[in-house]
């Protein structure tokens, strides 16, 4: 069974659009790099859940094989950057 390892954003003020594409490049790009991780999605609420975001920008949903992945991408170099 799948773990779904969610991960919730509060950017700093002043973040441009360029920076957020490269890292939802840079997040995506860890699929088959790091052992275990299936998938990743990276992105912003939608407009009509916007306003219950509590202030949280962006998220990630990493899904991955068994719970010992988490560790393995939580320490690994390519998540590390």
């Amino acid at each position: 069974m799948p773990v779904y390892h969610i991960v919730l954003f509060k950017l700093k003020q002043g973040v441009k659009p360029e920076q957020i594409a490269q890292m939802s490049t840079l997040a995506k790009g860890m699929v088959g790099q790091i052992p275990g991780l299936r998938k990743l999605d990276f992105g912003g609420p939608l407009p009509v859940t916007a306003g219950r975001g509590k202030g949280y920008d962006m998220g990630i949903v990493a899904i991955l094989d068994k719970p010992d992945d988490v560790t393995v991408y939580a320490q690994h170099p390519a998540h590390q950057e």
